[in-house]
Parts: structure tokens; sequence; C-alpha cells
């Protein structure tokens, strides 16, 4: 019996403490996800990049209301980084392959991302991204639309960022990731350690997502071949 009252102790006294840990850590700063267990890895994820891959970030400006975040696309590590750079909630537009990942659909589906069929059948997704957008949320997406390393050749960037940010009439917040190491690796770079970084580039006003010269300059801005101060001045000079 005395055993018995024991464990019943060990087990009541290491569900407070649990409760204790977990208030804590929902007490960092961090986004509200609507949900107990998103909070949790939220705060958990954060310290996670602050720790392991050393972020460094003044932090994304957004606006209170929806609008896009883009940024370039160079490990798996990405969306964990911009999620850490910013106190609002992401809802990431991923690939349907990568949504159904093994053992990882549970997360995605918690964090409320939106899969897209890159074989062609993307209406689904465009319209789950406008919804959102016109809810009031924080849409992000990787216009290079796989990862895109800064010595690979220019690539176009995928032209539904523009038109989803036309369409709701929301800005495209845009930012440039580097110092991540194990890039154009999807699980390595989660777990090798780095001294990585979030750049704030700058806004697009969606009257300007239609502008051919604009997209062209935000393309080069994500790959580093422009800086933020000269991708903002009215001709990039």
């Amino acid at each position: 019996m005395e055993t018995w009252v024991a464990c019943v102790l060990f087990l009541v006294v290491l569900v407070g403490l649990l409760m204790m840990a977990f208030r804590r850590l929902l007490r960092r700063p961090g986004a509200d996800w609507g949900s107990l267990a998103a909070n949790v890895i939220d705060r958990l994820m954060r310290s996670y990049c602050r720790h392991v891959h050393h972020l460094d970030t003044p932090g994304l400006d957004l606006p209170d209301g929806p609008c896009i975040v883009v940024s370039n696309h160079v490990s798996g590590l990405d969306p964990f980084l911009l999620i850490a750079a910013t106190d609002r909630p992401l809802r990431f537009i991923i690939a349907k392959e990568e949504y159904e990942r093994f053992g990882l659909t549970w997360l995605f589906r918690l964090a409320r991302c939106i899969p897209v069929d890159r074989s062609g059948r993307v209406e689904s997704a465009f319209r789950e991204a406008l919804r959102a957008l016109r809810n009031g949320e924080v849409v992000a997406l990787f216009p290079h639309g796989k990862i895109h390393l800064d010595e690979e050749p220019d690539k176009p960037l995928k032209r539904g960022v523009f038109r989803l940010a036309e369409l709701a009439k929301v800005p495209i917040v845009a930012a440039r990731i580097t110092g991540v190491r194990a890039q154009g690796s999807v699980v390595k770079a989660v777990f090798v350690a780095s001294h990585s970084r979030v750049t704030p580039l700058g806004r697009i006003s969606f009257e300007q997502a239609g502008d051919p010269a604009l997209r062209q300059r935000l393309g080069h801005a994500l790959l580093g071949k422009l800086d933020a101060e000269s991708f903002q001045r009215p001709n990039g000079h």
C-alpha cells in the first residue's frame, strides 16, 4: 500500500511540475495559434531557433490586418525561422507531398498549413489562401516554389503570390533568410546548428504587385543580389 501511495504522490508532483513548466513556457513571447498544443509547440520552436540556430532578427514588421509573407527558400528550417521572426501565426502554403509526409501531417494540420498540389491542381489551395486573407490572417509562402539557393541560376517567382495579393488587396512582406547550415536539405538543416538570420526587405503594396520590374527586383532581393535599402528605393538603385 505504501508503494502505491508513493507512486500516486510521485505522479501528482510530476504533473504539477509539468503544468508549472507549461505555464512558464506560455508566458514567453510568441504567437497565439488558438490552441494550447500549438502555442506550446510555438514557444518550444522559438527557443530552439534562438538557442540552437542562434536566430538573429529585428523581427518582421507585419501590419495589423492580413498580409502575405514571402522569403527565399534554402532549407526545411525556413518556416520555423519565419515563425520565430514574428508574433503572429503564419499559415504556410506547402506542397501536398510535404503535407502528407509520414509522421508530420498532424503538425501541419495543427499549424493550419494549406497543402497545394504542384501537379497543376492549385485552385483549391488558392481559394483557401484567399479565404484566410479575407479573414484577416497571414499567409506565408516561398515564391520560388522549391528550395532555391543563391548560387543557382535565376528562377522567376511564381506569379500566384502577386495575383493573390491583388485579389485580396493585401501587402506582401518580404524577408531574406541567411546563415543556415546544410542548405539544400529539408531535414538535416533542422538539426545542424547554425547562425541564422531573418532580414526584413520591405513591403510591396497590392497596387505594386502587377509591376513586372518590381517583381524582378523582389526576386533579386530574395537571392541577395539587391540589399533591403536598394530594394525599397523606387528604382532599386
